[in-house]
């Protein structure tokens, strides 16, 4: 089953927790691409350090106060692609962040693999036809820890148990 609108619209940690597990859906001319979500991490609001929203609204992070369900992709250190989901309310800035999929362990790896680059950002996952996530009934049993890559954070955040990762 397609997620929609409504899976997308709760509170970040909530939708990161359970985006473990489901199914990353891209469509090609050369045929379908699916991956399993291994990691994700969430990033949330104009108070947490790590969050692009940290310092408000700008033309780069205006996408995280857009509607649950927008998918926000930007360009790391110039050359890596990353996915994140804008998840709860509008004008709320806070997105899941796609850290890992079965056999793609980063966040760069999988985008690479989808072919998923800045033509992407802003579009609603919730209505694309080639991109889109999957919940096929499987179950997993998830831990947390860290973020990662997030030493300009403050220690509070940074300490954050933020990340979910499927257990093996």
């Amino acid at each position: 089953m397609r997620l929609s609108y409504s899976f997308f619209n709760r509170p970040c940690l909530e939708v990161s927790k359970e985006l473990v597990g489901k199914i990353l859906v891209r469509k090609t001319e050369n045929g379908e691409i699916r991956l399993r979500i291994t990691e994700t991490e969430s990033y949330i609001g104009e108070s947490d350090t790590a969050c692009h929203a940290h310092k408000g609204k700008t033309k780069r992070t205006e996408v995280m106060y857009m509607r649950a369900g927008t998918i926000y992709v930007y360009l790391c250190y110039g050359i890596h692609w990353l996915l994140n989901i804008v998840t709860g309310e509008e004008d709320n800035p806070q997105a899941v962040l796609i850290r890992a999929c079965e056999d793609y362990p980063g966040p760069a790896k999988l985008t690479k693999k989808l072919m998923i680059t800045g033509e992407f950002n802003r579009k609603d996952i919730t209505a694309c036809e080639d991109f889109y996530i999957e919940d096929d009934g499987y179950r997993c049993e998830i831990v947390t820890d860290k973020r990662v890559g997030i030493a300009y954070a403050s220690e509070e955040d940074q300490e954050k148990l933020w990340r979910f990762i499927m257990k093996s």
